[in-house]
C-alpha cells in the first residue's frame, strides 16, 4: 500500500475527515458502511483508532450517545490526539476509490487555481507539474464506469452522495474556470467551510437577471467611453487609463451594493493614479465636466502657484444611492505618487470614524483598498498594514483588497518584480482568502466582489481580489510599451475589449440584442460630448472642498492669525489630576520599581508641586480628556516609554492585569487610548495621520522610539504631513514625538533629523518644536488641541531631560502662563555683549558653565519653537541689548545637521535691521559630518565639552 503521506488519510484530507465523522456522531447511517467500519473502531474516549502511524484527528465536537445520536451538551470537546495511519488494505473497493476522489476533491481545493484560466491575453501558464496534488486537478485518472459511481459528495453537493462524474465536473467549472481561489490555506476551518460551500454549491457562478447583465453591461460602457473619450480628446495626456482593467467598476458597484444590504453605511477607499479618474467619474459621481476642466486647468495659472496636485491625485467624496434605494458614502483619499503609501492612512481613518459612529461590529465602515500588481508586492508599506490588521489598537474590521494585476510594472514583466507565482503572495500572511478572476469575464468578477463583501461584512476580515486584466497603453498615454513588451502588446493590439466581448457574449445567449449595447454606447458618448461643451464653455474647476463637516470650527493658513487660547488649568483641579493618578484599583500589585519611581514620586510632588517630564506629560493628557478632547497615543513600546518614563499602563505583578490611571479622566467619546504599536514606523505613522483627519477636536501622537526612527517614515512625513494642506486642502492636528538629544548613544540613538523637518517648513505648514520643561510640554500639547489652528506638530522630545534636576517645572507654572516660543536668559539685557541662541538639551550644559564662570555678559536664550520662527520676539530681545556684538547658534549636531543652515539667514535678518553697530554672527558645534553621531560615549564627551568651552569660553571662534 503507498505510503501514509501520500493516502487519503494523510493530514492534506484532516478537514474532510473531520466533517465525515462529525456526520457520523450525528447519524451513523449517514455515512457509507466502509466509513462506519473505521470509526466505530474508537478508544472509549470518542476518537476512532485507524491501523495507521500517528494520524491527529481533532476530538469532535459532539459525543456519540446510545443509538449513535450526538449528546453535544453531555461532555467538552476532547483535545486532538494522535492515531495511527492507514489500513494495510481498504475495507473495500468502494473505500478505495472515495480514497482518490477525496485525494482529487481536495487537490482541486487546493490547487485548482494553478488550472484556472486567468489571463484574458489567454497566454499559456507557466509549467507547475512540480508542485504537490497539481496533476490530480486533471482528474484523468478516472475511468469512465468510475465517473459513473456514486461517492460522498464531502460537501461540494447538498445531496450526500452524487455521481463522480458531476462531481468532478461541479468542481472543475468551481475552480478552474475564470476564477482561482486560494482557500485552503484558512486556519479557520468555519470560514473556510462558509467559502467552500457558496463557491462550490453556486459553482462559482451568480446566475444574473437580464436587468442585473444590462446594468454591468452599462458600467462596462460607461468605463470604456470615458477612457475612449480621453483618449481621443486629450491626446497624449497622462490619465493612467484603466483600459483593460474596466472590470474593476461593475466590481466597485457590487461591492457597495452588497455591503449596503449588510449594514455598510460607508466606504473610505484607497488607490494609486491607475483608474483613478474613471474611479471618480464612474463610481463617486463626479461630474465629467469637472474633470475635464481639471484637464484644461484653471483660468488663473498664478492663483496656484507651488500648490495644488494632479488631477489623478485628487480625492473626492459623495453619497452614493445603490440600486435598492441605500446610501452608502463613499470618500476617496488623497494620494501621492508613492504607490501604496496611502494604505495605513485609509486605515486610520476608517478606525476613527469606527470610534466616531460606535461602529463597534466594525460593519458600518469599510477600508477598500484598490492596489497595482508589481506595488503590492513590492512595496513594504503593504505587509506593514496588512500586519496593522488584526492588532486591537488599528484593527478596522477588515480590508476589501482589489489588486488591478496588468500583468507588467511601468515596464518590468512579473519574473523581474517578484519571487512568487502571484502578485498578492503577500497577503499570504494573514488567515485570509485569495481570489484571482479574469478580467475579461465581467459576471465572475462581479461574482467575486460580491462574495467577497459578504465575507468581509460576515467575518470581519481581509479578503483579496487579484483582478487579472492587461493594460491597453503603455505606463502613461505618452509611452509605448511595445519597446519592452512587444509580444505581449501584439497581443493586446488585437485583443476586444472586455465591453465588446461581453455585449457579444449577451447577444449570443440572446439576453440582450447587439442593437441595444450599441444604444448605452453611444449614450456614453453622447453624455460625455456634453459634458466637455459645460467645461468650455464654463470653467467647472472647482479646488478640493474643505473644512466642511467636522472640520468648519478649525482653520489652516497663517498660524499667527489664529485666536490666542488659555492652555493654563488651577491648580487644585491639577493637584486633584496628579492625585488621582497615583491611585491604584484595590489589590493591585504594582511593581516595586513602578511604585518608587512613579507612584511614590508623584505623591511625593504634591508636597514639592515640582515635576518632571512625565507629570507634565500626563497633565496635559488628563486635562484635555477631561475637558471633552479624546487622546490617543501610539508607538513602540510607547505604553512604558522607550525610556521608562511613561508608564501608562501599569501590570499586575501577580495577576498580569492591566491597569491604565488616564482612562479614568475619560469622559463621553474622549476616551484615552495608548497603543503599543507593532515595529513599523511608516505603517503606523500613515494610521496616525489618517486617524487625525477624522478626529480634529482630539490629539493624536505617533511616537517614535527614537527619534531617528522616523527616518522609516519619511514618506508620509513629506508627502502627507508637510504638504497635505498645500497640495489637497487637508489639515491635520497630528503630533510627532521624537526624542532627540545627543548623549552618547550613537549614530542611530541620537538625532531626529531636526534638519529635514525644518528643510519642509514654508507656508505655516507645520510647527517644529523643541520643549524643555514639563511646563512647556504641558503648554504645547494642550495648545495644539484647544486653538482652532490644525497643523502638524513635531516635537523633539527628550532622553536625559526626562530626569534631569534642572528640567523640572513648578505646578504654579502649569497653572499660570502658556507656551513660550522663546525662553529668555534672566541675565541683565544692559551689559550682555555675547548673545547665544540655542534648542534643547545643550541649554542646560551652557547655563551650567557660564553660571560657574559667573559672567553676566553672555545671555543663553532657548528657541522652544523654531518653525514657524519667532522672528518678532527675537527682534523684540535685540533691541533691549545696547552692547550685543557676537551671536552665536550653539547646538550638539553637526554643522551640516540640526537647525543650522535654518537659523544663519534669519539671524543675519535680524541683526541687519538693527541701527546698532555690526553684530559678530557665528556657529557653534560639531564639524560638519556624514554620520549623526559617534557611536562612542568617551568621544561624545570629548565632543559635547569642547562645545561648552567654545560658547563659554572662547566665543570668538565661529566654529570648528
Amino acid at each position: 500500500m503507498a505510503n501514509f503521506q501520500d493516502t487519503f488519510l494523510s493530514g492534506a484530507n484532516i478537514d474532510f475527515i473531520e466533517g465525515l465523522y462529525a456526520r457520523y456522531l450525528e447519524d451513523p447511517s449517514s455515512v457509507d458502511a466502509s466509513w462506519r467500519e473505521v470509526f466505530e473502531r474508537n478508544d472509549g474516549a470518542g476518537r476512532p483508532i485507524f491501523n495507521t502511524k500517528l494520524l491527529e484527528v481533532p476530538a469532535p465536537a459532539v459525543q456519540p450517545g446510545k443509538n449513535g445520536k450526538a449528546a453535544a451538551k453531555e461532555a467538552p470537546a476532547a483535545a486532538a490526539a494522535p492515531a495511527p495511519a492507514a489500513p494495510a488494505a481498504a475495507p473495500s473497493q468502494a473505500l478505495e476509490l472515495q480514497s482518490k476522489v477525496d485525494q482529487t476533491l481536495f487537490a482541486f481545493r487546493l490547487r485548482g487555481h494553478l488550472r484556472a484560466r486567468l489571463d484574458p491575453l489567454d497566454r499559456p501558464r507557466p509549467a507547475l507539474e512540480h508542485i504537490a496534488d497539481v496533476g490530480m486537478v486533471d482528474d484523468g485518472h478516472f475511468s469512465a464506469r468510475e465517473r459513473e459511481q456514486e461517492v460522498e459528495s464531502s460537501g461540494a453537493f447538498e445531496q450526500q452522495r452524487v455521481k463522480l462524474g458531476d462531481l468532478l465536473n461541479r468542481l472543475h467549472r468551481t475552480y478552474t474556470g475564470s476564477i482561482g481561489v486560494e482557500v485552503m490555506q484558512i486556519l479557520d476551518s468555519q470560514r473556510r467551510r462558509w467559502l467552500m460551500q457558496r463557491m462550490e454549491h453556486s459553482e462559482n457562478h451568480t446566475a444574473f437577471s437580464v436587468d442585473d447583465q444590462r446594468h454591468i453591461l452599462t458600467k462596462l460602457s460607461y468605463a470604456e467611453g470615458f477612457e475612449n473619450f480621453l483618449h481621443t480628446k486629450y491626446v497624449g495626456a497622462k490619465r493612467f487609463s484603466l483600459d483593460g482593467g474596466e472590470a474593476l467598476i461593475p466590481m466597485m458597484d457590487a461591492i457597495a451594493e452588497v455591503g449596503a444590504s449588510l449594514g455598510l453605511k460607508e466606504v473610505v477607499i484607497g488607490m494609486a493614479h491607475r483608474g483613478r479618474l474613471n474611479v471618480l467619474t464612474n463610481i463617486l459621481g463626479k461630474q465629467p465636466s469637472q474633470i475635464f476642466s481639471e484637464f484644461d486647468g484653471p483660468k488663473d495659472p498664478k492663483a496656484y502657484l507651488g500648490r495644488g496636485d494632479v488631477k489623478y491625485h485628487m480625492g473626492f467624496s459623495s453619497d452614493h444611492v445603490t440600486r435598492q434605494g441605500k446610501n452608502v458614502h463613499l470618500s476617496l483619499a488623497f494620494n501621492p505618487s508613492h504607490l501604496e503609501a496611502v494604505n495605513p492612512v485609509v486605515e486610520g481613518r476608517v478606525r476613527a470614524k469606527q470610534e466616531r459612529f460606535g461602529d463597534t461590529e466594525r460593519v458600518g465602515v469599510m477600508p477598500l483598498l484598490i492596489h497595482g500588481d508589481a506595488a503590492f508586492m513590492g512595496q513594504g508599506v503593504v505587509a506593514e498594514t496588512l500586519n496593522l490588521s488584526g492588532l486591537k489598537g488599528y484593527n478596522t474590521g477588515g480590508t476589501l483588497h482589489v489588486v488591478i494585476n496588468n500583468q507588467v510594472g511601468f515596464t518590468t514583466d512579473p519574473h523581474d518584480s517578484r519571487s512568487s507565482i502571484y502578485a498578492t503572495a503577500i497577503a499570504q500572511m494573514l488567515d485570509i482568502p485569495i481570489f484571482h478572476v479574469n478580467g475579461d469575464d465581467p459576471e465572475a468578477c462581479v461574482h467575486v466582489a460580491r462574495l467577497a463583501a459578504e465575507y468581509r461584512q460576515t467575518f470581519h476580515s481581509d479578503v483579496v481580489i487579484d483582478l487579472i486584466c492587461y493594460r491597453r497603453y503603455g505606463h502613461n498615454e505618452g509611452d509605448d510599451p511595445s519597446f519592452t513588451q512587444p509580444a505581449m502588446y501584439d497581443l493586446i493590439r488585437k485583443h476586444p475589449t472586455v465591453r465588446t466581448l461581453y455585449a457579444k457574449t449577451l447577444a449570443e445567449q440572446s439576453r440582450i440584442p447587439a442593437e441595444e449595447s450599441e444604444a448605452i454606447k453611444q449614450r456614453c458618448l453622447q453624455e460625455f460630448d456634453a459634458a466637455l461643451a459645460r467645461a468650455r464653455q464654463e470653467s467647472q474647476f472647482k479646488e478640493p472642498s474643505a473644512l466642511e463637516g467636522l472640520w468648519k470650527t478649525y482653520q489652516g493658513g497663517v498660524q499667527k492669525n489664529a485666536p490666542q487660547v488659555k492652555t493654563a488649568v488651577e491648580k487644585a483641579t491639577l493637584r486633584d489630576a496628579l492625585q488621582r493618578l497615583c491611585a491604584l484599583p484595590e489589590g493591585f500589585h504594582v511593581h516595586r520599581d513602578v511604585e518608587r519611581t512613579v507612584i511614590k514620586k508623584r505623591l511625593g510632588m504634591l508636597d514639592s508641586e515640582e515635576l518632571q517630564w512625565s507629570e507634565g506629560e500626563s497633565l496635559a493628557y488628563a486635562t484635555l480628556l477631561a475637558e471633552g478632547h479624546p487622546v490617543r497615543l501610539s508607538g513602540q513600546d510607547c505604553e512604558r516609554g522607550t525610556f521608562s518614563h511613561r508608564h501608562a499602563v501599569l501590570h499586575d505583578v501577580q495577576t498580569g492585569t492591566e491597569y491604565t490611571p488616564l482612562q479614568q479622566f475619560s469622559t463621553g467619546r474622549a476616551r484615552f487610548q495608548v497603543v503599543n504599536s507593532a515595529l513599523s514606523e511608516m505603517g503606523v505613522l500613515g494610521f496616525e495621520y489618517g486617524y487625525s483627519l477624522d478626529v480634529p477636536e482630539g490629539l493624536t501622537i505617533w511616537e517614535a522610539q527614537f527619534g531617528d526612527f522616523a527616518n522609516g517614515a519619511q514618506i508620509i512625513i513629506d508627502q502627507f504631513i508637510a504638504a497635505g494642506e498645500s497640495k489637497w486642502r487637508r489639515l491635520s492636528g497630528v503630533t510627532l514625538l521624537l526624542p532627540h538629544s545627543y548623549e552618547g548613544q550613537g549614530p542611530e540613538h541620537s538625532s531626529a533629523r531636526l534638519e529635514r523637518f525644518l528643510d519642509l517648513s514654508a507656508e505655516d505648514n507645520i510647527q517644529v518644536c523643541y520643549p524643555t520643561t514639563p511646563a512647556q510640554i504641558f503648554h504645547l500639547l494642550r495648545r495644539q488641541v484647544l486653538r482652532p489652528v490644525r497643523k502638524p506638530l513635531v516635537i523633539m522630545s527628550p532622553k536625559s531631560l526626562l530626569r534631569r534636576p534642572e528640567a523640572t517645572s513648578k505646578l504654579e507654572e502649569l497653572a499660570t502662563g502658556s507656551f513660550q516660543e522663546v525662553i529668555l536668559d534672566k541675565v541683565a539685557p544692559a551689559g550682555v555683549t555675547r548673545l547665544l541662541l540655542c534648542s534643547g538639551k545643550v541649554y542646560y550644559d551652557l547655563v551650567k558653565a557660564r553660571d560657574e564662570r559667573k559672567d553676566d555678559s553672555i545671555a543663553i536664550v532657548r528657541l522652544e519653537q523654531l518653525y514657524p520662527f519667532p522672528g518678532d520676539e527675537l527682534a523684540s530681545l535685540l533691541s533691549k541689548l545696547p552692547k550685543l556684538t557676537e551671536m552665536y547658534w550653539v547646538q550638539e549636531e553637526p554643522k551640516n545637521a540640526g537647525a543650522w543652515h535654518y537659523m544663519f539667514p534669519r539671524m543675519h535678518d535680524l541683526v541687519s535691521s538693527r541701527s546698532q553697530p555690526q553684530v559678530k554672527l557665528g556657529y557653534i558645534g560639531r564639524a560638519e559630518a556624514a554620520s549623526p553621531a559617534t557611536g562612542f560615549p568617551k568621544t561624545h564627551e570629548i565632543e559635547q565639552q569642547l562645545i561648552i568651552e567654545e560658547a563659554i569660553f572662547r566665543g570668538t571662534k565661529h566654529g570648528r
